[in-house]
């Protein structure tokens, strides 16, 4: 027997001698023989998504998540990943998970918009933060708490894992060249974008990853966005699509999460809980770091080799859209006192961090273009 198993079995019989004494242990024995019990339990949690298996990017994520819970934990804490539709659909994420039916989710909070509408700001909100700002403002600037205030109405606690960075506007087989282009598109865009597109004259749908592709092709959207190149090669859209437009205006820098039962979560001991943050933590930087990494090379190929037309939206649809987003973003709060809370501290993040990025990185990034 090694000296590891030794000791978990003297642990183990001080705990049942312990129990069998009843009142007779001291004040405060039991707090800590419960607690090194604990620290030998092993739990079995299971993780839906809404991204198709092992999808790239977005559908591997979860996957090294729960790998690196599991190695940090020694095995302690093993969770299995399940893609969309593998147990729940796409969209069933935060019910299964708010009702106890799996103890963990990975997706995005602006496909909750119907049940929680306030939650989109933790995802994105077009012409709003960066992945950068938004992860100062989320692990910095009380963005976090509030979000756990918000989720802790149904039963969650929410935790940021990804980002995708700025994404691309779009597929499109219609050009774009004034804000009449827009009116009658059926487009997939989920979200404050969607809500913004709908009032441009459009209709907004919000289709999981994995049926975009089929919708496209048979005509039941006209454009859909998705994320960047490095996905949307990976989902084969230039196939069903003529023009790539850009910039991202509706997902500036969109926060993926991870949400966990409350009560799934109160069971772990203290220290498992903090490797579920700290491994949710990586995976955030983690996925930001493979999209900056990928893109390129992805949207190299695109134009290259599958001759796709990348084309800017016009300063003038942009300016409009600007406009309709101001607009559909104070409305959000309504007269819930938490959602006006949530929407004046992202406001107020986004007016300080912009007027420092106007000299720092917007500066910096324009000298560079215009010193090449």
């Amino acid at each position: 027997m090694s000296t590891g198993m030794l000791v978990r079995s003297v642990i183990v019989i001080l705990v049942t001698f312990l129990v069998a004494c009843g009142g007779d242990t001291p004040p405060g024995e039991s707090t800590n023989v419960e607690s090194a019990a604990s620290q030998q339990k092993t739990f079995k949690w299971r993780m839906v998504t809404t991204w198709p298996k092992n999808l790239p990017g977005l559908g591997i994520a979860p996957e090294l998540l729960a790998k690196r819970v599991e190695k940090m934990s020694a095995g302690r804490l093993k969770i299995t990943v399940y893609g969309a539709n593998e147990i729940v659909p796409a969209l069933g994420v935060f019910d299964a998970v708010s009702l106890g039916n799996v103890e963990m989710g990975h997706g995005a909070a602006y496909y909750w918009k119907g049940k929680v509408p306030i939650a989109q700001l933790f995802t994105t909100v077009p012409f709003g933060l960066t992945a950068q700002e938004m992860n100062g403002w989320l692990y910095q600037g009380g963005g976090l708490e509030l979000w756990e205030e918000l989720y802790a109405r149904y039963d969650l606690v929410p935790t940021p894992a990804g980002n995708t960075g700025v994404q691309m506007a779009g597929w499109f087989n219609k050009e774009l060249n004034t804000m009449d282009d827009l009116r009658g598109i059926k487009m997939r865009i989920p979200g404050l974008g969607g809500e913004v597109f709908q009032r441009a004259g459009g209709t907004a749908i919000t289709l999981a990853g994995g049926e975009i592709f089929t919708s496209l092709q048979t005509g039941v959207i006209d454009a859909t966005e998705w994320v960047g190149p490095y996905n949307d090669l990976a989902f084969g859209l230039h196939q069903v699509a003529k023009y790539y437009y850009y910039p991202g205006w509706q997902e500036p820098g969109p926060a993926l999460e991870t949400i966990i039962n409350k009560d799934a979560y109160d069971t772990l001991p203290p220290d498992l809980q903090e490797i579920v943050r700290t491994a949710s933590r990586v995976t955030n930087e983690d996925l930001l770091a493979l999209y900056t990494a990928k893109n390129n090379a992805a949207l190299e190929e695109l134009v290259n080799v599958h001759h796709v037309e990348v084309r800017r939206i016009p300063d003038e649809v942009l300016r409009e859209l600007k406009k309709i987003s101001d607009q559909v973003v104070s409305e959000l709060p309504g007269d819930d006192p938490l959602a006006k809370r949530i929407y004046e501290s992202y406001i107020s993040f986004k007016k300080g961090v912009e007027s420092y990025h106007e000299i720092t990185e917007r500066a910096y990034i324009n000298a560079r273009s215009e010193l090449n």
